[in-house]
């Protein structure tokens, strides 16, 4: 209901007589057409790093394939902090491409806003089409070559026909989160044509204090989100790939030393780049750590305090919407649940900020509104981690507990909560994680006494403070993981599997 609220918010106070101007309709073509460039790249060079990391077993392996995990609670602000330290004009690259007497590079506009987005999805497509390797039978390999076929009538026969198949639901995927991305477009925008719409948004409220446009845009911003999340939850139900005996899966046509040196170039490349950013944040930030100063400190206890609170608030929502789902009663639940998907923190933000103008100022509720946003964005991944849980639960002890007439509280308290211990810890460390490093809905509320890190970390690198900057990313990054960590890992401790 608070989302829908807050969409209906918007919907009214859009002043559709207006109608959209110039600006408005470039920064419509500009983000769908970098949602789709970023798409296109980061799937298209996920598909051989998958495929290299399905046919190589090498030791590392399994750390690597987790770190790919990583970015995905990686605070974007530090991302891009990274790929400045990189590719910036007096990143590593450039200043190389200096010493040979070359240009440096110019990462801002739409080519930067394409790096970026392709440096925190190239992980998450790579993940999703893994796995789509994976599903194929050991048995389909086993028999491809006993039948003679080589590279490229096992590619033919298994691999294209399987990608055809997983490919575009996870191009559908990274096209929508694309979509709603804010911090790269604010901070390597670089300028009216490299504008997206929530940028547009922003911008709105902060210089023009138009609440008529931004509610407009954000009207055009629900309609692009939610077709792009119907058509990847289309894309991706798929018929699956058969049933195999859950053998290992060897990969006779891959021996040859050429595909060797193919795969470990390609593992290598991505793992570069995907890690070198991160190094280039801890080599310049480390330094700096011991001398940040007091607003770092306080938006830091602003940002744990916020984190916190989200995490409170998703497992309070998500909790009782699992066990609807889980019963069977929950269909309209789950939908209402997974709207977080078909909005974004920013549009949120607009629906909570028309509500409580007219009210109260909005800056006095800056961090408790960033703190309920967060969790609502949240709530789809709790669901998606609670849901399974709450369901084997329900199978496996719901009819014992009925018959010793245990139902209700006593079985939430002593039955579905213990058993479920892992799945809270970890759904509590993903909301407090993604809470952290959001950079959206504080930037709408938020005066200049009044930060969270991430926004603090924006505002250092806005006043060419990249040392400072650069401490407070890592300062970020690591409270990031902590959070994680210690949510995650205090949820499976003494819990049953």
């Amino acid at each position: 209901m608070l989302i829908l609220g807050a969409l209906i918010a918007v919907a009214l106070r859009a002043e559709t007589g207006r109608g959209m101007g110039p600006s408005d309709w470039a920064a419509v073509r500009f983000t769908v057409f970098q949602a789709a460039l970023s798409a296109l790249f980061s799937v298209a060079l996920a598909v051989p790093v998958a495929r290299a990391l399905a046919r190589r077993r090498f030791p590392g392996r399994r750390l690597l394939i987790a770190l790919l995990g990583a970015p995905f609670i990686l605070p974007v602000i530090v991302a891009v902090l990274g790929l400045l330290a990189v590719f910036g004009r007096n990143g590593w690259i450039s200043v190389a491409l200096g010493a040979a007497g070359l240009p440096p590079l110019q990462v801002y506009g739409l080519h930067g806003v394409v790096l970026a987005h392709v440096f925190l999805n190239l992980p998450l497509a790579t993940r999703l089409i893994l796995q789509g390797w994976q599903e194929i039978p050991a048995e389909r390999f086993r028999l491809a070559a006993q039948l003679g076929a080589g590279p490229h009538a096992m590619w033919r026969l298994l691999e294209r026909p399987m990608l055809w198949q997983v490919a575009p639901g996870v191009l559908a995927v990274v096209f929508a989160i694309c979509l709603t991305s804010f911090a790269v477009a604010l901070t390597l925008g670089g300028g009216p044509r490299a504008t997206t719409i929530e940028l547009a948004i922003y911008q709105a409220f902060r210089f023009d204090f138009d609440l008529g446009r931004a509610a407009l845009l954000s009207c055009i911003q629900i309609v692009l989100t939610g077709m792009a999340a119907m058509i990847a939850l289309r894309m991706s139900r798929g018929d699956g790939f058969g049933g195999g005996l859950d053998r290992p899966v060897q990969r006779w046509d891959a021996r040859n030393p050429v595909a060797r040196v193919l795969d470990g170039a390609i593992i290598l490349f991505a793992a570069g780049f995907l890690l070198l950013p991160l190094a280039a944040i801890f080599l310049s930030g480390l330094g700096g750590l011991a001398k940040l100063p007091a607003s770092v400190i306080a938006a830091t206890m602003n940002s744990v305090l916020v984190a916190a609170i989200s995490a409170l608030i998703t497992l309070a929502l998500a909790l009782p919407m699992a066990v609807a789902v889980a019963l069977g009663r929950g269909a309209f639940v789950e939908f209402a649940g997974l709207l977080g998907l078909a909005a974004s923190p920013l549009v949120i933000g607009t629906g909570f900020f028309v509500v409580v103008y007219p009210l109260v100022n909005p800056t006095v509720l800056s961090l408790p509104v960033t703190a309920l946003v967060n969790a609502l964005m949240a709530l789809p991944f709790a669901l998606r981690i609670l849901v399974p849980g709450a369901r084997q639960v329900i199978e496996r002890s719901g009819r014992l507990a009925l018959t010793l007439g245990m139902a209700g509280r006593p079985f939430l308290r002593r039955i579905l909560l213990p058993r479920m211990r892992a799945q809270i810890g970890f759904a509590a460390g993903l909301s407090a994680a993604l809470s952290m490093g959001d950079l959206g809905v504080i930037t709408l509320f938020a005066d200049s006494e009044q930060a969270t890190l991430p926004l603090q970390v924006f505002r250092l690198m806005g006043a060419y403070q990249m040392e400072a900057a650069a401490a407070a990313a890592v300062l970020l990054l690591s409270m990031s993981m902590a959070l994680f960590w210690l949510l995650d890992r205090g949820g499976r401790w003494h819990a049953e599997a």
